[in-house]
């Protein structure tokens, strides 16, 4: 037989039937459905984190790092990418979106120095590295700094 996707099945003995509670008392899982009697845990009252009065593994555990609130993060683009945007004088975040190399045109992007760039381009972007600055006004064109 074929190893094909429509042929897979679990093995002999990995599915087992669902044990039907509550169906009498001859079944063996009647009257209490299994629960015993009364009390916490026959009432579905107990969250699944609950540890029988034990302290809590959320609380036995240390808090570790933190959150920077002020952190900045930025779009990712590298000089090589510009050549995707050929016959385009001005490249803006709304350009880099328009060609799918960014996702977010409203969010900081940032210029890196990986690849090359051959034709001059003015590039706006909120930050670029001393790299790819060099690069692209090696090339004759020129970076500005959106605020």
């Amino acid at each position: 037989m074929a190893f094909k996707l429509e042929n897979l099945k679990p093995g002999p003995g990995a599915v087992r039937r669902r044990k039907r509670v509550g169906r009498g008392e001859a079944s063996g899982t009647g009257k209490t459905s299994g629960r015993g009697a009364k009390g916490q845990w026959a009432r579905n009252t107990v969250q699944p984190w609950f540890e029988g009065g034990q302290m809590p593994l959320q609380r036995r555990l240390p808090k570790r790092g933190f959150k920077n609130p002020f952190r900045k993060t930025y779009q990712i683009v590298n000089v090589g990418d510009l050549a995707r945007c050929e016959g385009i004088e001005e490249i803006t975040p709304e350009i880099l979106a328009e060609k799918r190399i960014i996702r977010n045109p409203n969010a900081p992007l940032k210029l890196l120095g990986k690849g090359s760039v051959e034709s001059a381009v003015r590039v706006s972007v909120h930050a670029a590295s001393a790299a790819a600055r060099e690069k692209v006004e090696a090339a004759g064109g020129r970076v500005n700094l959106l605020k």
